[in-house]
Formats: C-alpha cells, sequence, structure tokens
C-alpha cells in the first residue's frame, strides 16, 4: 500500500471547524494554541465562534485552515505510524504539505499564511478581480485558448485552478473574467462565478508575490522528509533551496492539481488521505478514473474509520 496526504486550500473553512480535535486530542489543542502564540491573537476563538465574515478574509482564512490541517494530521499521527510516499498540498494546502513533511515550522507557515492572505487581499481593489469555475467538457487546453482569445493588454484572464478533469478554474479581471465567461458557455461549458475577495492565481497577484517572497527570505526551510508535490511543477521537489521560489511563483502561477494527482497515481498511490475541513480533495478525486481510496480526516471519529479503511487495504 502506498499512501499520500493531501491538504486543503481556501474554500473548506466553517465557523466552528475543527473543534473536535480541539476538545478530544491534547496534541489537536496545542496545535491550536501554538498558532494563537505564533499570531499574538486568538484565530482559534475566530475559528470555532466567527463571526463567518471575518473567519473568509483571507488573511484569517489561510492560517485558520492550516491549523485545523495540522491539527487533524497530528492527531492521526497519534494513533498511527503510516509515512506517506508524498505529500500535496492545494495552493494554500500546500504550506499545510511542507509543514507534514518537516520543511517548514508549524509556527513559521501560520505567520507566513497570515502575510500571504493579507498580501493577495491588498493586491487587487475590490470589485476589480473575479473567478469562475469552468464545468464540463473542454479541455484545459481549450479553456486557456479561449482565455487568450479575449484577452488584451488592459484585461487578464487565465486559468488559476487545474483541478480535475472536467474542472478549471479561471481568474483576473472582472470584464476579462465575463469574457471568457461568455465563449466558454457559447462552446457548451458551465460557468460558476465564485464568490472569492480576489483574482488568485492570477498575473493580478504579481504585487503580493513580490511581498510574500520578502517574508520568506527570513524563513528556514529543511530538507522535506517524503517529497512534495508542488502546485507550481506538479512535480516532487525535496530540496530545501527550491521551497522559496516554488511558494513564490504559486502566488501567480495555476494550480496544477490534475496533474499533481496523476503524478501521484501514476507513482502508484493507491490511498489518499485528505487532512482538515471539509472533504473538498476527496471530491475531486473522484472525478479521476482511478480504484485509490480515499480518507478524509476532518473530525475524531474519522480518525477510527480511516485506520479500519487502511487494515483492511493491507489485509484484503
Amino acid at each position: 500500500m502506498k499512501a499520500a496526504f493531501v491538504f486543503p486550500g481556501q474554500g473548506a473553512q466553517k465557523v466552528g471547524m475543527g473543534r473536535d480535535f480541539f476538545e478530544r486530542s491534547p496534541i489537536g489543542r496545542s496545535v491550536f494554541e501554538s498558532a494563537d502564540r505564533a499570531l499574538d491573537a486568538s484565530i482559534t476563538e475566530l475559528i470555532f465562534e466567527g463571526p463567518e465574515e471575518t473567519l473568509t478574509l483571507t488573511a484569517n482564512t489561510q492560517p485558520a485552515i492550516l491549523t485545523v490541517s495540522i491539527a487533524a494530521l497530528k492527531a492521526f499521527r497519534e494513533q498511527s505510524d503510516l509515512q506517506p510516499e508524498f505529500v500535496a498540498g492545494h495552493s494554500l494546502g500546500e504550506y499545510s504539505a511542507l509543514v507534514a513533511a518537516g520543511a517548514m515550522s508549524f509556527e513559521d507557515a501560520v505567520r507566513t499564511t497570515r502575510a500571504r492572505g493579507q498580501f493577495m487581499q491588498d493586491a487587487v481593489p475590490p470589485g476589480d478581480g473575479a473567478m469562475a469555475a469552468v464545468m464540463g467538457n473542454l479541455s484545459g487546453e481549450a479553456i486557456l485558448d479561449i482565455c487568450n482569445e479575449v484577452a488584451d493588454d488592459r484585461v487578464v484572464v487565465a486559468p488559476a485552478n487545474f483541478n480535475a478533469p472536467g474542472q478549471v478554474v479561471i481568474s483576473g479581471h472582472a470584464d476579462g473574467v465575463k469574457r471568457a465567461s461568455t465563449v466558454l458557455k457559447e462552446r457548451g461549458a458551465r460557468v460558476i462565478p465564485l464568490k472569492v475577495s480576489a483574482p488568485f492565481h492570477s498575473a493580478l497577484m504579481s504585487p503580493a508575490a513580490r511581498r510574500l517572497d520578502a517574508v520568506l527570505a527570513d524563513v528556514r526551510f529543511s530538507a522535506p522528509a517524503m517529497p512534495v508535490i508542488t502546485n507550481a511543477e506538479a512535480r516532487p521537489n525535496q530540496d530545501p533551496h527550491r521551497i522559496r521560489d516554488l511558494l513564490v511563483r504559486q502566488v501567480t502561477a495555476p494550480v496544477l492539481w490534475t496533474d499533481t494527482v496523476n503524478s501521484m497515481l501514476n507513482a502508484g498511490i493507491d490511498v489518499f488521505i485528505e487532512f482538515g475541513p471539509g472533504n473538498v480533495l476527496t471530491g475531486l478525486l473522484r472525478r479521476f478514473k482511478s480504484n485509490a481510496a480515499m480518507i478524509s480526516i476532518n473530525a475524531m471519529d474519522k480518525i477510527d474509520m480511516g485506520l479500519d479503511t487502511l487494515k483492511k487495504l493491507q489485509n484484503p
């Protein structure tokens, strides 16, 4: 059996997420307490009590999801010594993956994701950017071609997330996303505008990337204990000297999640374990033609269920 640990990004958040790990796992509680100390503020209170509109601010959402994801991972590791072949995270989730691999301290990751979220929010004035999910049979290449058709010197629009077969997210200026959406619908796609606060993973995030680079210059990275499949390249990395550049590139580059999953499947991964709130990545994994098992650890009782599934896989 070969396992991969995967970690969600923004969109998985909700008020009350992770409370189970805080209340029922001492090591889970310690993760929340570490996050509060690192930020010199109670992210824990915000996660559990809201209000939702404050939690969904990007500068809060990013460290909040990271905290819940690592609390879930540590609670699981108390009961299992399973070591993954790979770790990977979707966008923000790449920071969780780096913490899981021992390449970055949790405290540095919490502080960095707080700054990253603020930089991304500040990069584009509210209302100037937009994102939309494109569903259907159009290939990623076809969607890229359509974005290039409608973009010009003043309007940016491009694929931001290649999430799964049949699901691509586009991002850019609001007018560019609107133009592309019109053409995509004409060519048979279903287009769903997303409720986001900024056009993530587009060239419009360049100011955020520059500011993030300065923050990452002060972060110490170690060699990952296992390969991290990166968003920017969809290839494994264990070179600590490349991590900073890959995280900076990730801010403006599309998330190559489809290629990331396929690279793990091609390497023989037969079980994916998602750590963190919700089960967004598990849902995306179901879109791949694969017999791999999928386990979502988003509450304490899911750990027992996951361990039972792993035993069955090991002893069919």
